[in-house]
C-alpha cells in the first residue's frame, strides 16, 4: 500500500514539476496561433502572426544581430574554454583548485554587476582611444566573458573521465603531441565541447542584462522585446519564440540522439 502511495506521490510531483516548467511554453505556443491579440482568450486559429513576423523589420534585424553575436561568441568561447579546461586539468592539484574556484565567480556573480563592470571597462577604453567602441564587438566580448565558465565546466568532467593512457598510447604508436590530441583526446571530450557550445549559444541568445549595458545603439532580440513590453507585446513575439523553441529543441534532441548512438557503438566495440 505504501509503495502504491509512494509511486502516486512521485508521479504527481513529476507532473507538477514538468507542468510548472513547460505549461507556460505550451500556452505561448498555443497563443501564437490566436486570431486576436488577446493573451487570455483563444478566439480562433490563424497563421497571420507568423506571416507578419517575416515582414517586421525591427524584429528580424534584432534577431539577425542576436544570431550573429551568438554564433560568433559561442564558437570563440568554445575554443577558448576548451583550451582553458585542458590547461586547468593539467595543473597541479592546488593550482587547479584555485583556478577552478576563480572560474566559478562569473557564474555566481549577479548579472547586473557583470554588466555594469563591463560597461565601465568599455567606457575606459572609449576614453583612452577617443572612439565609441560600443556595439557588436563589445557584445561579443561580454558574451564570451560570461559564457567562458560554462564551456570550461562542460569540458572538465570529460577530461577527468578520460583515460590518460589513451594519449600516451597514441604517442607510443608514433603520433606527435598535436596528432595525439586530435586523434585520442578530442573525440573523448567532444560531447562536453558540443554541450558547452549549445549552452553558450542559448545563453547568448537569451541574455538581456549584460547586453543592455554593453550594446550601445545595437538592438538584440531580448532588448527589442523589452522595448516592446513598455507598450504591449505583439503576438509576433509569441510566433518568434515558438520558432526559436522548436529549433533549439530539435538541435538538443538531435545532439542527444547522436551521443546515445555513439555511446552504444562504443559499448558494442
Amino acid at each position: 500500500m505504501r509503495s502504491r502511495y509512494g509511486k502516486a506521490l512521485k508521479t504527481a510531483y513529476l507532473i507538477a514539476l514538468f507542468g510548472f516548467l513547460y505549461v507556460p511554453i505550451a500556452v505561448l505556443i498555443v497563443f501564437s496561433f490566436n486570431e486576436s491579440k488577446s493573451r487570455t482568450v483563444f478566439t480562433g486559429f490563424t497563421l497571420d502572426w507568423y506571416k507578419n513576423l517575416f515582414h517586421n523589420e525591427m524584429i528580424l534585424s534584432a534577431l539577425g544581430t542576436s544570431l550573429l553575436i551568438a554564433v560568433v561568441s559561442s564558437v570563440l568561447v568554445t575554443i577558448l574554454g576548451t583550451l582553458a579546461a585542458i590547461g586547468i586539468h593539467s595543473m597541479k592539484k592546488r593550482a587547479r583548485s584555485t583556478i577552478t574556484t576563480i572560474s566559478h565567480i562569473p557564474n555566481v556573480n549577479p548579472e547586473i554587476i557583470t554588466g555594469v563592470s563591463m560597461m565601465l571597462l568599455f567606457v575606459g577604453f572609449k576614453n583612452i582611444f577617443g572612439t565609441n567602441i560600443f556595439g557588436i564587438p563589445t557584445l561579443i566580448v561580454s558574451h564570451i566573458t560570461f559564457n567562458l565558465p560554462i564551456v570550461i565546466f562542460s569540458v572538465l568532467p570529460k577530461l577527468r573521465q578520460m583515460d590518460i593512457r589513451l594519449y600516451e598510447a597514441a604517442l607510443d604508436l608514433g603520433c606527435n603531441p598535436r596528432q595525439a590530441f586530435f586523434k585520442a583526446v578530442l573525440p573523448e571530450i567532444m560531447p562536453g565541447i558540443i554541450s558547452g557550445l549549445l549552452m553558450s549559444f542559448t545563453y547568448s541568445m537569451d541574455d538581456f542584462v549584460i547586453s543592455y549595458f554593453t550594446a550601445g545603439n545595437v538592438m538584440t532580440l531580448p532588448i527589442a522585446v523589452y522595448s516592446m513590453t513598455r507598450k504591449k507585446v505583439s503576438p509576433e513575439i509569441n510566433a518568434l519564440s515558438t520558432i526559436l523553441f522548436i529549433i533549439i529543441l530539435s538541435v538538443v534532441l538531435i545532439s542527444n540522439a547522436a551521443g546515445e548512438r555513439k555511446e552504444k557503438k562504443n559499448r558494442a566495440q
